[in-house]
């Protein structure tokens, strides 16, 4: 960062002119805590490409604004109006510690290439001096065919809320699918009707997404006061979605495992199948910890029929769904239905 200030002033300062010092601004959030980062070189604001943005970068802009620690980062874009065709992308590859006081400590790559403003940074800060507009703890879709279709309601601190579809979009849905764990965002024309029309408060924030974000916490939310009625609350529709289920068992957490694929249930292959996902099956099923099942207890569920859709799955254990652990295409394997994976967890206990 020294260095870029050095060039900028070598340029621009000539002998017998002062200059005040770079300053920051957060532009375009809800209160002076959040925005899209600007910085000011010589009377001129310009913005920070996000490339290497993280959230020790934001607690120093933090830090200098005076606003508490950090609480998130976020995609500079979002924010409206966007940085001008006039303004310049000043720094680039930030790289702070996280304990420099002001972001011209911070080290920075020596020259600005290749960063629009579609990657500007954002910041989030703690905000003593405002409240915050309310962000969900969770989301869910209710009233639907599934738990990957129906109308959206957003929970937060045990309140439901149903959400109005102005100013909602598919940036916005995408992130809901890819919270819940149900694939990709279907463009619907859909709505709720009578039977599936919610009862619960209207959320009060608009919410705007870039639609990359992994979950709904991390758009930008502002305050909202809307007119909106339940004949306008959001309904949402995630493709494909990643279905599984235990049969055979004497409840739901227990079984021989099946996946849903293209509307056809089928099993799983026990090839490299082990504790890391038995337990991302129960985790998705809401079934609580795995227990590895004898050879006995699998036998006990009887052979699968059909197709083996799954086959060589590998997950870390930590995934929110078997949807993100690695595995053959689909339909392809080794395997007959003998080596069907069975999973049982201790909720059925």
């Amino acid at each position: 960062m020294a260095l870029l200030f050095n060039l900028i002033l070598a340029i621009f300062i000539r002998p017998g002119l002062s200059e005040s010092p770079p300053r920051v601004r957060l532009v375009g959030g809800a209160h002076r805590c959040e925005g899209r980062v600007e910085v000011e070189y010589n009377g001129q604001w310009g913005t920070v490409c996000d490339d290497g943005w993280d959230l020790k970068d934001v607690a120093v802009v933090c830090q200098e604004l005076g606003c508490g620690a950090a609480k998130i980062t976020r995609s500079g874009a979002l924010y409206k109006p966007p940085a001008s065709n006039e303004q310049p992308v000043l720094i680039q590859g930030v790289n702070c510690s996280g304990m420099e006081d002001t972001l011209t400590k911070c080290k920075t790559d020596e020259y600005v290439l290749e960063c629009s403003h579609e990657e500007d940074a954002g910041a989030v800060c703690e905000n003593p001096e405002n409240s915050f507009p309310l962000v969900p703890e969770s989301v869910q879709l209710v009233d639907g065919p599934g738990r990957c279709q129906g109308r959206l309601e957003m929970i937060h601190r045990g309140q439901r809320s149903t959400v109005c579809k102005a100013g909602w979009n598919l940036r916005a849905a995408k992130v809901v699918c890819r919270q819940l764990g149900c694939g990709k965002a279907l463009l619907t024309q859909r709505h709720c009707n009578k039977i599936t029309q919610g009862k619960a408060p209207i959320w009060k924030s608009q919410i705007l997404c870039s639609g990359q974000e992994t979950d709904l916490q991390h758009c930008l939310f502002r305050p909202w006061e809307n007119n909106c009625t339940h004949d306008e609350d959001t309904w949402i529709e995630c493709e494909d979605a990643f279905e599984l289920r235990l049969v055979g068992g004497d409840s739901l957490c227990s079984g021989r495992l099946e996946v849903l694929h293209k509307g056809v249930w089928g099993s799983v292959c026990d090839d490299g199948w082990g504790e890391e996902e038995d337990q991302v099956v129960c985790n998705q099923l809401g079934c609580g910890e795995s227990i590895l099942p004898s050879s006995k207890a699998r036998k006990s569920y009887g052979l699968g029929a059909g197709r083996i859709w799954l086959d060589d799955v590998v997950c870390s254990g930590e995934e929110p769904s078997l949807e993100f652990c690695l595995h053959r295409l689909w339909g392809y394997h080794d395997c007959t239905h003998k080596e069907d994976v069975a999973v049982i967890c201790d909720s059925d206990t």
